[in-house]
């Protein structure tokens, strides 16, 4: 038997602590819920957003260029945010400011951030790489 045979999902992730232990009947209970949040973030832009929103709040025309998602897509993604909880507003003038009301989707994203981030470093090296 090879090693990817015997593979445990620690294994994948390099320096994983262990995880605690979970109570499933309580996930059993949240399990819509959490789902429903993990829904939302799986689109694109919305993801985006959320990652943009973590550094604090930002004004629709900049979340916009930081993102790249365009102004039709970004107020339907931002409203969905809102209504689910996840955003908030704050009016100033004609502006309107955005954050992240929710701190377990900060806790998300950081984790998410934590997760994914060394490998976006190394991707980005790598396509340096490969261009030179």
């Amino acid at each position: 038997m090879d090693r990817a045979e015997t593979m445990t999902p620690h294994d994948l992730v390099p320096d994983a602590a262990p995880s605690p232990g979970i109570d499933l009947a309580q996930l059993r209970v949240r399990a819509r819920e959490v789902s429903g949040l993990l829904k939302l973030l799986a689109n694109p832009g919305r993801l985006l957003i959320a990652c943009e929103l973590m550094d604090g709040e930002r004004t629709v025309s900049e979340i916009e260029q930081r993102t790249g998602v365009r102004q039709p897509n970004l107020s339907r993604d931002l409203a969905r945010l809102r209504a689910a909880g996840l955003a908030a507003t704050r009016r100033d003038g004609k502006a309107v400011h955005y954050r992240l009301k929710d701190s377990r989707i900060q806790l998300l994203m950081t984790a998410l951030c934590a997760a994914f981030a060394s490998d976006l470093k190394s991707s980005s090296v790598a396509s340096k790489d490969t261009l030179s």
